[in-house]
């Protein structure tokens, strides 16, 4: 009897993390069967998704609260799909309100199946007591960073620290990016999100923010990093811009590339943060939500920052413009002083290599498909 694996993501990021484990595991035990709720990266390794992410991406409370009769029926038909397919192990990766809601029924139903959840709930943000109602139906969790295995040693929940996959030794093959970049223009990588609420928010901030550059900078050129889902879209509203020294990519090897060749990175508060620190590209993070969701987030949130990066230093390493900082002219002001400024560029990337050296294994990947192949 064939061993099966139901891989569930929630959104591009979780696709991209559960994409890493699955390839190591792939090329160990090819005998292993796959379905899964998951994107591009998932697809490219041959894995049947049964119906597309973009179903269950959602953003934020208000948008969660206008889909919930849709959203709920979404988690009973992966339930009932998860139950057909019958696998010994549902690894669920990351988007906790929908794969920690899907795995909760599945192990109602079928007690058998092993389920292992990768990026642990941030329960060290807000929402502590979450930690209880996991042991009920978790079989064990992988942690992205070592301070979290103490709150669930604490109440007895199988844990392993794995490290960041996406911090793992990149293959090093050449990429010619001529045919993007031009004329040896100095390159700056953004990155407007995964999402296209986010999408939408952040572009036009985005864009003001370039024509203010472009007044005082004659050899930038800006990368958007987009998805294949998205990348159509951005390219568009760029034509509409007329922006002479923009491009927008989706292929994962030449956005490896590009970044390292950058000189500067804006990114949207999230996971990417960690790749920029890790290809020692100096940063600014941002983000914006409507005001209902932010305070809702604000009554919530228990730290002081969103970077990952500055949550673990406790302090502002990376600059974040969050809400109403959020503006074209404050990432102006921020990155014109930083470019300005190298003592302060090389502080970032020092600190911030501190850091991310705690959330290093090197074999992040590995010791993720050893935790799965050992619960079959």
């Amino acid at each position: 009897m064939s061993r099966k694996i139901f891989i569930l993501t929630g959104e591009s990021s979780g696709d991209k993390l559960a994409a890493k484990v699955v390839f190591k595991l792939k090329s160990s035990n090819p005998e292993i069967d796959y379905l899964s709720v998951g994107g591009e990266h998932l697809e490219s390794l041959g894995i049947k998704t049964i119906y597309n992410l973009s179903e269950v991406t959602y953003l934020g409370f208000t948008k969660v609260l206008l889909n919930i009769f849709k959203i709920r029926r979404k988690i009973n038909e992966t339930v009932d799909k998860i139950i057909e397919f019958n696998p010994d192990i549902l690894f669920s990766v990351d988007s906790p309100d929908f794969t920690l809601r899907v795995a909760k029924k599945v192990k109602k139903i079928r007690p058998n199946i092993k389920t292992i959840h990768f990026v642990a709930p941030q329960i060290w943000v807000w929402r502590k007591n979450r930690i209880k109602k996991l042991k009920l139906f978790l079989d064990h969790i992988l942690l992205l960073f070592p301070f979290e295995k103490k709150y669930f040693d604490k109440e007895g929940i199988q844990s392993t620290f794995t490290g960041h996959p996406l911090l793992e030794e990149q293959n090093k093959s050449k990429v010619d990016i001529s045919q993007i970049i031009k004329d040896g223009r100095k390159i700056f990588s953004i990155y407007p999100g995964s999402r296209m609420s986010e999408i939408k928010v952040l572009t036009p901030i985005l864009f003001k923010f370039i024509k203010i550059m472009n007044n005082s900078y004659k050899d930038l050129f800006f990368v958007f990093h987009s998805t294949s889902e998205h990348i159509k879209f951005i390219h568009n509203l760029l034509l509409k811009e007329e922006f002479k020294n923009s491009a927008v990519i989706n292929n994962e090897k030449i956005k490896s590339h590009i970044l390292k060749s950058s000189i500067f990175a804006i990114a949207k508060s999230g996971t990417i943060s960690l790749e920029i620190c890790n290809a020692r590209i100096p940063s600014v993070i941002i983000y914006k939500m409507g005001i209902v969701n932010f305070f809702i987030v604000k009554m919530l949130v228990k730290v002081k920052f969103a970077n990952i990066i500055n949550i673990a230093a406790d302090e502002e390493v990376i600059p974040e413009l969050l809400q109403s900082k959020c503006s074209p002219e404050n990432i102006y002001n921020i990155v014109n002083k930083l470019l300005n400024d190298k003592d302060a560029l090389n502080k970032q990337i020092t600190k911030s290599q501190e850091i991310i050296r705690n959330f290093k294994t090197e074999k992040s990947s590995e010791i993720a498909s050893k935790v799965l192949l050992n619960h079959f």
